[in-house]
Order: C-alpha cells, then structure tokens, then sequence
C-alpha cells in the first residue's frame, strides 16, 4: 500500500511524473586524512534515529532558493516504494544498469521535490514543464553524511535512483540529485552562447549542494559530517568539476567514468567523428574494413570491443556527437539543427567530417569554458570500463588521471580500470559472456572512499581490476573486491 500523500508548501497532492522516452545520449566518473566518521562501519539500521521520529519537523523545513518545493512523508525512500509511489520516474533510469540489480528495502523518511528559478522548460516531471528541478531525500535513520549527485547523460533528476540513490539512503545517508538544468536531446537550446547550457551544470549541483546542506541540517540539527560528490558519465564530470571548483563543499568524491572535456582534446569532438567516418566501411567489409577497424583503434576504441560497435553505431555515436557539437560549435552546420543524423563523409558540414583542431579559436573557449585541469582539491576515486566505447578509457580516465597525476594532485587519486566493464551496464545482460557489471565496482569504490574519509587506510593503489575468470553472473553483480 503506498503511503499517503500529506500536504505540502506549494501544493495538496503530488502529481506523479509525466512517463517518457529516456535519452539515448551519454549515460552520459601529499597524504589526505578527511575529519569524518566512517560510514561504511555505520549501516542505516545502526545509524542515529532522526530527531522527532518518522518524518518528524517535515512542515519546517526548507530548501534555500527554491522557487518551489514539496515535502512528501514516505513509508519507502527507495525504488521499491516510490515507483508505486509516483516519487520516482522509472524513464529516468531506464537502461543504465543490469536488470536482475536488487533493490534494497526499509528506509522511511522524507522527500523533498521542487525546482530553483529558471527560464527553460524541458523537464516535465511532476508535469511542472519546469528546469532545474530536484530531489532530496532525508531518511529517517541517518548516518551523518550527504550524497549529492548530477545526473548522466541529459536525463532528469531521478536518474541515478536505481544505480546510486537506492542503496546509499540504505547506507543511511541523506541523498540530492539535479537534472542539471536542462535536459533532453535539445539541452542545447538552452543558454545565449556557446557552452552555456553545460556551464550551467556545475552551477546547478553547486547550487544543490549549498542548499541540500541546510536542509540536512534542519532536519537533522547538525551539518552533515561528510559531503560525497558522486555520478556517471556526465555525472562524473561533474564530480570531478566540483572537487576542481569547490572542493570547500565536499569530503571527497566518485566518480563513474566521468565525460572529459578538456580545451586542446582529447574530448567528445576529437574522438567521436573517426567512430562516424571509420566504423560504415569497417561494418561493409570487403576493401578498406581492415584499414578502418585499425584506424577505429587509433583512435581510442579498444581491441576486442568490436561486438559493441554495431550498438554504439545506432544508438549513442551519431547522436552525442551532433548534440554535444551543436552545444559548443553552432556555427559548424550553420542554421541546421544539430547537423544531419548518419550524413556520409564529404557531405557539406557533415559531422562525420568534423574536425575540432580546425575550427575556429571560438570553439576552444566554448570548451575551455567547461574544460576540466586535474587540480583536485579533495580526494577523488575514479573508475571506468576498459570496453567503454562511447568514452574510450584512453581517451578518457586515463587522460585524466594523468592530468591529476602532472597538477601535483596525484596523492588525492585513486583510479581504477574495471576489465571488460563497458559504459552502461545494462549492456551486460545482452552481453553476459564478454561483459561484467561496474554498480559493484562503483559500490566498492564508495565504501573505499568511507574508510578513506575515515583515516582507517587509504584505498589500494591504481591498477586495473581483473574480472575473476570462474566467476558467475550473479557473483559478478553482487561482488567486485578492489584489492
């Protein structure tokens, strides 16, 4: 039975979020001691009761800047009860992890939706058609610590539910997610310039942190112990901005192969149109597959990845580089909307022809505006797949640790290369015998950075983390040891 909807600041019910098409585009991340209690020794059922009880001093609370919120008391904070509930959106988290992934159970407390003032529209949960929207979530059992999160890919606020929010509000910690302040495949109407619609990204998980930091402390009487920056694909870009940006915010982050822009590449632009020029003669066969399927490598896709090439092809490869180009370069197919989906190369401003190191001055600033430098400030754990081929790790994580590794920062880091992981992980149920999952690897990687944050050892060195050869596909989705 879903728990009854109580009444709240702006409105008398909640509106169950509109159901939609989920977007294709990227899923799409010295010594330092943090002064925090681990909570990876503190599980939910161990943490303190929230002071009040079950959703006590929900009428008090609010959410700074917010242009409107509800307050909503819940029997169940996890996909478990708020699908029923209409407190989710499952098109928010369509195809991004394995569909035999469990889903924890047990943690009353509150969410708060809302929204902060902004001019654009697509976001249309709650049927508020309305950007810059939020959630926040406060269990009752809470552990001390905030987990804030952007969202991958140009998905909306739910996002993350399955892959992150369910178990760390089962961990006992309170949780935020953003939709970034834009969403959907024409995020990039948003804005004036160039740059502008993913500058406003970091602003918004910013500006979410700030005020998801007050409400934990209204509710709860103190500040959060420990805040953790986390999130996938563009998600995990924004992980690594904040801790580069505002590290005063966070205690430390993870990031789920994070989207690397960077001014002079490699990035999106630079790796994407040899996929779109190389991939058509490779798939034909015959004359020139072979020279492609080498030029494919060269340019980052990874031997013994070709089985996912076909899907990438159809569904990501085309699309993220029009979207993504349009953002930061307009002017490349002049009043074209985001260029023509599958142009063959030699067609007039055809994507599959772009060439970044080409284009004029203006295009770089668009990109250095949301360039990435590696200057961490806090600690960061990153990890990715080895047979990602939206974000080819070489042209990737690896660039970046590199670039965290040469700004002096290398003691904040630790990365790890999940072998045969690739960049969604529902990916795995098509392809059970090549692929293993990442959500235990991210999960163990989490717990790392609790016991990092604790001062009770720092995490194991960089490597890659081989896939444990006689293991099944149910140890695989439950287990992933990073020693």
């Amino acid at each position: 039975m879903p728990p009854a909807r109580t009444q709240t600041q702006t409105q008398t019910q909640t509106t169950p979020p509109r159901r939609r098409t989920a977007c294709a585009a990227l899923s799409l991340v010295g010594a330092c001691s943090l002064v925090l209690a681990s909570a990876a020794t503190v599980p939910a059922a161990d943490a303190a009761a929230a002071p009040g009880g079950h959703c006590a001093a929900r009428a008090p609370l609010h959410v700074p800047g917010a242009e409107r919120q509800q307050a909503d008391c819940l029997d169940e904070l996890t996909t478990a009860g708020t699908v029923q509930s209409g407190h989710t959106d499952p098109a928010d988290y369509n195809g991004l992890t394995p569909k035999d992934l469990p889903t924890p159970t047990g943690v009353p407390g509150i969410q708060i939706d809302g929204y902060f003032p902004d001019t654009s529209t697509t976001n249309t949960n709650h049927g508020w058609n309305h950007d810059a929207q939020f959630v926040i979530r406060l269990p009752d059992r809470w552990n001390g610590g905030l987990v804030v999160a952007g969202t991958p890919a140009n998905r909306e606020q739910y996002a993350n539910d399955r892959a992150i929010a369910d178990w760390v509000l089962k961990r006992g910690y309170a949780y935020a997610a953003t939709d970034k302040g834009n969403t959907g495949l024409s995020f990039y109407r948003d804005g004036h310039k160039p740059g502008d619609a993913i500058a406003e990204w970091n602003d918004r998980v910013t500006q979410l942190t700030r005020a998801a930091k007050a409400v934990v402390a209204q509710r709860y009487h103190r500040a959060p112990a420990r805040t953790l920056a986390t999130g996938m694909s563009n998600g995990g870009y924004l992980v690594r901005w904040q801790l580069e940006n505002h590290p005063e915010l966070y205690d430390g982050g993870v990031d789920w192969e994070g989207t690397l822009w960077r001014t002079k590449g490699p990035n999106l632009l630079t790796f994407l149109p040899p996929a779109l020029r190389n991939y058509p003669t490779y798939a034909a066969g015959g004359e020139g597959a072979d020279t492609a399927q080498q030029a494919m490598h060269q340019a980052g896709y990874p031997e013994d990845s070709e089985f996912l090439w076909p899907y990438h092809h159809k569904v990501y490869w085309d699309l993220t580089q029009r979207i993504y180009r349009e953002e930061l370069d307009p002017d490349y197919d002049g009043a074209t909307d985001a260029g023509t989906p599958y142009c063959a190369p030699g067609t007039p401003a055809c994507d599959a022809d772009y060439d970044y190191a080409d284009r004029p001055k203006a295009v770089q600033q668009a990109v250095d505006r949301i360039a990435l430098t590696g200057r961490i400030g806090k600690p960061l754990i990153t990890l990715q797949g080895t047979l990602d081929v939206l974000l080819p790790i070489s042209k990737d994580s690896d660039v970046y640790a590199k670039m965290v590794r040469e700004s002096g920062r290398g003691a904040l880091l630790r990365y790890y290369r999940i072998e045969d992981g690739t960049h969604v992980d529902s990916l795995v149920d098509t392809f059970p015998d090549e692929l293993r999952p990442i959500v235990p690897c991210y999960r163990s990687a989490f717990e790392a950075m609790e016991e990092w944050g604790a001062g009770k050892g720092r995490p194991p060195a960089d490597h890659t983390v081989r896939r444990p050869a006689a293991a099944d596909s149910a140890t695989l989705l439950t287990s992933c040891p990073l020693e």
